[in-house]
């Protein structure tokens, strides 16, 4: 099973021939944030949505209390690079609004179920984030 790094070098070799189609016919992109503190490139292999012209992941860690490394970069710095498939874009990356939220996370549930699991076991509230092209 593809995961993390691997992932991520796997799905751009193959321009995502190997990983864009993961785990129960899940379609999964690559987020490329800038850190936070180390200005490094960060790239992560998240689980997807159409949304319009956008792209929606969530910010889930496991159902950890703490948001993920990648969100945090991209809440410094919004400016991304999202891959799909053999398509590279540039992207700005925003949290939902409440009412986005409403609307997207039972269509990302409905797709990776364990979303709802993430949920109930945290008190944070999982963030939603809209990928928009510029």
């Amino acid at each position: 099973m593809l995961f993390g790094d691997e992932h991520v070098r796997r799905y751009e070799e193959t321009d995502g021939e190997v990983g864009h189609i993961w785990l129960k016919d899940t379609p999964v992109l690559i987020l490329t944030t800038t850190g936070r503190k180390s200005g490094a490139t960060r790239k992560s292999a998240l689980i997807y949505q159409e949304y319009g012209d956008s792209y929606v992941v969530v910010a889930s860690k496991g159902g950890a209390d703490t948001h993920p490394d990648w969100y945090l970069n991209l809440r410094e710095n919004p400016r991304v690079e999202v891959q799909v498939g053999a398509e590279t874009f540039a992207a700005e990356a925003r949290t939902a609004d409440a009412e986005e939220r409403a609307e997207l996370w039972p269509r990302m549930a409905g797709v990776w179920p364990d979303y709802d699991k993430y949920q109930a076991s945290t008190d944070r509230e999982i963030p939603v984030v809209v990928l928009d092209r510029v």
